[in-house]
């Protein structure tokens, strides 16, 4: 029996009683993104607004992208394929500037084949990441000092994971069995891995701080991407809020999809998420510590997915966002 089926505890089912792969699941939507400046100060120079655009990639196609704003304004590539828009007006108005970005989306079923329990499944093809050596080095709120490496180290040892799946799993279970999805209090929600670590509570970024810091720290590439869920429920509705996810680098088995906080919401489901990303979400950018294209005056924005303002070179929060979808099926967007 192969070394990852016993990992993930399939037992010691002979490789030609194992199923097919199933094909992945996929879910067709409509998105719509709006942001909202307000209230720039009479007298402002300029004012420059930057938001994030989906990229299509291997578990999403985004397709007839409209952007609606009364300004003119650009697409650029940034940081790690992440696409931008950006808006610069000069002496703005006291009016709102508003800008709307509409675009048809089919998210697949990201599931590692080599994890699947299915039989003869062979490691896919994929381009090499160009950041694979970022993916090994720190993020401001999540240092790869002695502190997380020995953190890092006891759980392990613990486990006695030897190998580099091994070590991911056994974080993974760690990260689950020990966090609580909790948005209570001060501290949560920025992926400040000493705050995780200490509350053992927080949201998505809090869950994948851990995971990703301690990946890196024991030399497993892990890399943050960041987007949108939406309700397993088909339908249309307002999105409040982001949601963000985790994979990790072994060479016997290229990316593997996890996702520590739905794993933690729904323990039903935690096997599941050690290999696999449900097709109930969009994502939009990748990487932490981002410096936008053209570059903000402020510092690197921790993540990015709401949009960002910044009025005669500095912050300014001014701004509202909403967020809807809409289900479709196929044919009814135009995708394939």
């Amino acid at each position: 029996m192969c070394l990852i089926g016993s990992l993930l505890g399939l037992g010691t089912v002979a490789q030609a009683q194992r199923p097919a792969l199933a094909a992945p699941a996929t879910r067709a939507f409509s998105f719509e993104y709006t942001a909202t400046v307000h209230d720039v100060p009479a007298g402002a120079k300029e004012a420059n607004l930057w938001l994030p655009v989906p990229h299509s990639d291997k578990s999403q196609d985004i397709k007839d992208l409209k952007i609606t704003s009364s300004y003119p304004y650009e697409v650029v590539k940034g940081e790690y394929g992440n696409q931008i828009l950006h808006l610069k007006v000069s002496n703005p108005p006291q009016t709102p500037i508003a800008v709307t970005m509409r675009f048809d989306a089919v998210r697949r079923e990201h599931k590692n084949p080599l994890l699947s329990g299915a039989k003869n499944q062979k490691l896919a093809s994929e381009e090499q990441d160009p950041n694979m050596q970022r993916w090994l080095t720190d993020d401001r709120l999540v240092p790869l000092d002695a502190k997380v490496k020995q953190w890092a180290t006891e759980v392990v040892t613990k486990a006695n994971a030897k190998t580099d799946l091994e070590k991911a799993q056994a974080i993974y279970n760690h990260v689950v069995s020990t966090v609580k999805y909790d948005k209570t209090g001060q501290g949560w929600g920025r992926g400040d891995i000493y705050y995780a670590c200490d509350a053992r509570r927080g949201n998505c970024t809090d869950f994948h701080a851990i995971f990703i810091g301690y990946c890196r720290s024991l030399g497993i590439p892990a890399r943050f991407s960041i987007g949108f869920p939406l309700p397993p429920e088909r339908g249309a509705g307002e999105i409040k809020g982001y949601h963000c996810w985790a994979e990790f680098y072994t060479k016997e088995t290229g990316w593997v999809p996890i996702d520590a906080s739905e794993a933690a919401k729904n323990p039903d489901k935690r096997k599941y998420f050690f290999g696999a990303h449900d097709e109930n979400r969009v994502e939009f950018t990748r990487g932490r510590d981002l410096v936008l294209s053209p570059p903000q005056k402020g510092e690197p924005l921790n993540y990015f997915i709401y949009p960002y303002a910044e009025v005669d070179g500095q912050p300014f929060t001014n701004v509202d966002k909403k967020f809807t979808y809409k289900d479709a099926d196929k044919q009814a967007v135009g995708l394939r």
